[in-house]
């Protein structure tokens, strides 16, 4: 399959155009031709959640999506939230409340918490734990990042 399609995508508030093999998956354009290695990939079926990244603002897997499928759309991946020295919210209650320990799922959660407190009231721990659900972490136990995702939802 040499045939390829050009796209353009808004990612982070930057366009990219490129052609793309039509079978290219949206994890990998973000990682290996943009360089955005903040999004991570997991188990490539999407059961983990790692690879959580927004496009038009609803949370979605990359590694079930294809590049070409991208075409037109805004994707926001963890790198547009904040930086080392410049946090967002939302990252500084993770760290605040030790919501992190390998940091493997991190950038997916951060995604997905980034959904879901835009559209939920996510007024108690059950609703957070299941708006977390289909995020899988193997070291935190969660209760850390249920406490920061509950601190966040106070501040709104």
């Amino acid at each position: 399959m040499t045939e390829r399609h050009r796209i353009k995508t808004t990612i982070n508030g930057v366009v990219h155009e490129r052609e793309v093999a039509p079978r290219l998956l949206l994890s990998d354009f973000l990682r290996q031709e943009l360089g955005l290695t903040g999004t991570h990939v997991g188990c490539e079926h999407g059961v983990c959640g790692a690879c959580t990244v927004l496009i038009d603002d609803h949370s979605a897997r990359s590694c079930l999506f294809f590049a070409v499928q991208a075409d037109g759309s805004r994707i926001d991946t963890v790198e547009s939230l904040g930086e080392l020295d410049r946090l967002s919210p939302l990252q500084g209650a993770f760290r605040e409340h030790h919501a992190l320990q390998c940091g493997f799922c991190t950038p997916g959660m951060l995604m997905t918490c980034v959904d879901l407190l835009r559209k939920y009231p996510l007024a108690s721990d059950d609703e957070i734990r299941d708006g977390l659900s289909g995020n899988l972490c193997r070291c935190t136990g969660y209760e850390h990042i249920v406490r920061a995702v509950r601190a966040m939802a106070a501040k709104r």
